[in-house]
């Protein structure tokens, strides 16, 4: 499989509230649209630092990451991210790796968007058994009585 690359909106979380509580200007929420490299192996979203930088995140503490070839190395994460891909949105957590890195989609945007990667056209569609509303895979729920 090639790359699989997607655009994506990412905005600050606590600025986009703050809009919607009309405490700022929407223009004034910080935002980036970028391209990113949807990587199935990974499980969370990697931001470069200079992203990190441009949406005012600042970095909740430092995490051990483990890499494709088996190395482990120190990250940052930071909170409150909204990713937004192919109209759908959530908010996140993200790691953060040096300026310069590609931006990585991980398992938990995918799922949680329910995303799907089509690698013969090498890109991200939604998925085909809910292609206007997403949906999430649940276990059995009880209602209360």
């Amino acid at each position: 499989m090639g790359k699989v690359m997607t655009k994506l909106i990412l905005e600050n979380v606590v600025d986009r509230g703050m809009a919607d509580n009309g405490l700022i200007a929407r223009e004034r929420v910080r935002h980036v649209e970028v391209e990113g490299l949807v990587d199935t192996g990974s499980v969370m979203l990697v931001l470069p630092q200079d992203i990190a930088d441009a949406l005012g995140l600042q970095t909740a503490e430092r995490r051990v990451a483990t890499l494709a070839d088996g190395s482990t190395c120190e990250v940052g994460r930071v909170t409150g991210v909204r990713v937004e891909i192919l109209g759908r949105d959530m908010t996140t957590d993200a790691l953060v790796v040096p300026t310069g890195a590609t931006p990585l989609i991980g398992q938990v945007q995918l799922e949680v968007l329910d995303l799907i990667v089509d690698p013969k056209n090498r890109e991200v569609r939604t998925n085909p058994r809910s292609p206007d509303v997403w949906m999430f895979d649940m276990l059995s729920v009880r209602q209360a009585s």
